[in-house]
């Protein structure tokens, strides 16, 4: 099995630019309904994910909130949050990593971003799989 039968297209998922102000972070995390989204720059390639926390951490840094249009999302963003795999990861690996993060980006060999595996994702084919058999058995 590969990773991609998981993966969500970068078409498909909410992400947020490199350049992008706190305030527009986010209002475009907001508008999302998630929790944490990828972040990547002007041709494609993943820089980081960016969360909620991340980004009220940068609000409670501010005096006022005319000063969110200032401050780079960047500043406020780890660079240790969500890292990548790549679309030659095992599935092994992969359930590692997914166990730690609500999803996982992927990037292809050149380290563009291809899109996310969701933790949901994975365990929604294993429920399938599991009643699936389950079924079989009857």
């Amino acid at each position: 099995m590969n990773l991609l039968f998981f993966l969500t297209p970068k078409c498909d998922v909410c992400v947020l630019k490199k350049d992008y102000s706190l305030r527009q972070a986010i209002e475009k995390l907001r508008a999302s309904g998630r929790s944490a989204v990828p972040v990547i720059d002007e041709q494609g390639y993943y820089i980081g994910s960016v969360s909620e926390g991340d980004l009220l951490r940068g609000i409670l840094d501010t005096e006022n909130s005319r000063e969110w249009e200032t401050i780079p999302m960047l500043s406020v963003m780890r660079t240790d949050f969500n890292p990548p795999v790549t679309v030659m990861t095992g599935i092994e690996e992969l359930l590692r990593t997914a166990t730690n993060q609500n999803f996982v980006p992927v990037v292809d060999d050149r380290g563009m971003f291809i899109g996310i595996v969701t933790r949901k994702a994975i365990i929604r084919y294993f429920i399938d799989t599991y009643f699936n058999r389950m079924q079989g058995m009857e």
